[in-house]
């Protein structure tokens, strides 16, 4: 299995060095990076195999630079921020982030995200979630991820919580590969570091699985599209259609 490569983006140098370090005494290739431009030399230059980038990185913004490459790389991307809030989580989300971390963080957990997110793309190159401006069709539904909107079969528009969107998203990204509740967890951020957090948060996926089913399914007692997948969690069991935009 080759050496996985990984880009560290931050404009602050002695932040740079400590990941870069400590990822590459775990057995990554570590290769810094301050700026976009840096970002694509290095992307142009050889294989990339997971970035993570700063949001905030002087007078450029980690975010757009998230969203330039999510719209031509398919590169996992971690976002690494002080800013923690839950609404400026949902807009690393929003633009095509696979995992959101914190700072201060314990690179510990850096490390654990960073093999979680390695672990699933090696998985199935489907599996790690895309959030993209693409339409998407399934079952007669129609998602519009750029406006969030939601038509059903008869054309009615069916309102969702920002959550169910989240979900409804990674599962459309992932048709038919069943998922645990802690790789929904961690793609929507409702994970723990204790067994009891991670129970919690098993709990929240399957009281959310349950909303967006009585929106989404004819019967939602006996689902059709989000079925339950015995001893793994769920699996998005209907065929999904992606129009570019």
């Amino acid at each position: 299995m080759a050496i996985p490569r990984i880009l560290v983006v931050d404009d602050d140098p002695d932040m740079r060095q400590m990941m870069t370090q400590f990822l590459r005494q775990h057995g990554t290739i570590a290769l810094p990076a301050s700026s976009e431009t840096e970002v694509r030399s290095q992307i142009d230059s050889g294989r990339v195999d997971l970035v993570l980038l700063d949001v905030m990185l002087g007078d450029e913004n980690g975010l757009e630079i998230c969203k330039r490459l999510r719209r031509e790389q398919s590169i996992p991307i971690i976002m690494v921020s002080a800013l923690s809030a839950d609404h400026q989580r949902m807009e690393g989300y929003a633009v095509g982030a696979d995992d959101y971390i914190a700072k201060p963080f314990n690179p510990e957990l850096l490390l654990a995200r960073v093999k979680a997110v390695l672990s699933r793309t090696r998985r199935s190159s489907s599996l790690v979630h895309r959030r993209n401006t693409n339409s998407f069709e399934f079952n007669g539904w129609s998602f519009d991820a750029k406006s969030g909107e939601v038509l059903s079969p008869t054309k009615v528009q069916v309102a969702l919580s920002r959550r169910e969107t989240a979900l409804l998203q990674v599962l459309l990204a992932n048709p038919h590969i069943p998922l645990t509740r802690e790789e929904i967890a961690e793609n929507l951020n409702v994970t723990g570091e204790s067994q009891r957090a991670d129970e919690a948060a098993g709990r929240a996926i399957d009281v959310l699985v349950g909303r967006l089913r009585n929106k989404i399914e004819a019967n939602p007692k006996n689902p059709q599209i989000l079925r339950t997948e015995r001893g793994v969690g769920y699996v998005f069991a209907v065929d999904v259609a992606v129009l570019e935009t």
